[in-house]
């Protein structure tokens, strides 16, 4: 076996001191989630473990740090030292991952025996019931629950349990963007535009402060971050595709959504800042997506910033129509795309649109939508506190996308009245 890196970030170092309770908690950014499949990859290499892999609502393996934890196996030189399934994962010497959700296998966690480790993944997310669930299931002496997430609303369970209020014998540690020495330029450029224009939003997405709930938030209530079987489109009649375009240093997007009953379910965005009009067909389709011709302008690391949704080449594209030289654009590198109707109030029919739905679940990969969820907000009168009815145009990139995407469907208040 060749040297392995065993360099971690200080903030992890407590990961392999003996609590029961490992609390790592931030913005985006930490490496949280790679650096703790890293550690375990090199615990479950040096003595037999049992490591149950959680998250709140796990369909598919997808939805689980399975892939991750192989990547990682992959990057640490060990792939002949683990047998790799699609469902499984498995140490020469006897150690063991285990893949579970929390909320609809309640019988399979409780069932579940012989953890020596617990690593929560997105526990954000996790309800009340579901840690009074797990955690006497945990209960194999000098066992240990490892929990990692971004925090949302300060009224979350997990950021009141492990965070305000923890238990003994746990270390919390706050991880952040500038805690990780291998932080990508990527991800910085959009740290620093964040920054610049929305210092609060900076605070809650890059610095791990959760956001105070209130009745300014556009869509309180009606949103959830939650994960769903990749196929589930297909119980739809159709894919939605919507497209914002950035202006100067502002973000373009693009989102696919579909609809089933009276729920929207919103599952891949692409976001972007400061993407040059040439590679807009990146941002939009990814390599998955490129034409040959197209793929002489692939770069080295294009894979990462531009990862594509899948199915952007073959279904209608609705874009912001005050960009119609980008629109052409667009059509020219091979997009079924159009412009999206505006009228005066057409933002604020959207939201009434939006609002109809009974509830709207964003993919836990759509990390610039759930933001925007808890961001997009009404004005709010400094002096007095009251909620005016004007809208703040800010974390609306991914919004927009949503809401051309569904032009046709989204009509003008008077429409009907002007037809009569």
């Amino acid at each position: 076996m060749g040297a392995i890196n065993l360099e971690f970030a200080p903030k992890f170092k407590p990961l392999f001191q003996p609590k029961r309770y490992k609390v790592f908690h931030g913005g985006r950014g930490g490496a949280k989630s790679w650096e703790i499949a890293r550690a375990l990859i090199l615990i479950s290499s040096s003595r037999r473990v049992r490591v149950l892999c959680a998250r709140e609502v796990q369909n598919t393996i997808r939805d689980s740090v399975h892939k991750l934890l192989r990547d990682q196996i992959e990057s640490l030189g060990l792939l002949p030292w683990f047998t790799i399934t699609e469902n499984s994962i498995r140490s020469s010497i006897g150690s063991e991952f285990i893949f579970k959700g929390l909320r609809y296998d309640v019988q399979g966690v409780k069932s579940t025996e012989g953890v020596d480790i617990c690593w929560v993944e997105e526990a954000q997310t996790v309800s009340a019931n579901s840690w009074d669930v797990l955690i006497p299931t945990i209960r194999k002496e000098g066992s240990e629950i490892w929990i990692s997430f971004n925090p949302l609303e300060e009224t979350d369970p997990t950021y009141q349990r492990f965070v305000i209020d923890p238990p003994d014998n746990a270390v919390v540690v706050e991880v952040n963007y500038d805690d990780n020495p291998w932080f990508p330029d990527v991800l910085r450029q959009e740290m620093e535009y964040c920054k610049r224009v929305d210092y609060d939003a900076y605070l809650h997405i890059w610095r791990g402060k959760p956001r105070k709930i209130s009745e300014a938030v556009i869509f309180s209530g009606k949103c959830r971050v939650e994960s769903f079987d990749d196929d589930l489109w297909k119980q739809a009649d159709r894919l939605y595709f919507g497209a914002d375009f950035g202006f100067a240093q502002d973000p373009s997007t693009l989102i696919r959504s579909f609809i089933i009953g009276r729920s929207l379910y919103i599952e891949y965005e692409a976001y972007g800042i400061g993407v040059e009009l040439d590679d807009m067909w990146k941002l939009y389709a990814g390599q998955q997506g490129a034409t040959p011709e197209q793929m002489e302008q692939w770069h080295p690391g294009d894979d990462v910033k531009f990862p594509g949704i899948p199915g952007a080449r073959d279904w209608p594209i609705k874009a912001d129509s005050s960009r119609p030289e980008t629109i052409s654009h667009m059509k020219r590198q091979g997009f079924r795309i159009s412009a999206a109707k505006k009228w005066p109030g057409s933002v604020e029919d959207g939201i009434t649109y939006l609002r109809g739905f009974e509830q709207i679940i964003i993919h836990p990969r759509c990390t610039h939508m759930a933001d925007e969820a808890l961001l997009y907000s009404y004005k709010v009168d400094r002096k007095t506190n009251e909620v005016l009815p004007v809208i703040v145009d800010k974390h609306n990139h991914c919004w927009d996308g949503v809401r051309y995407g569904l032009d046709g469907y989204i009509l003008k208040k008077h429409s009907m009245l002007d037809l009569l």
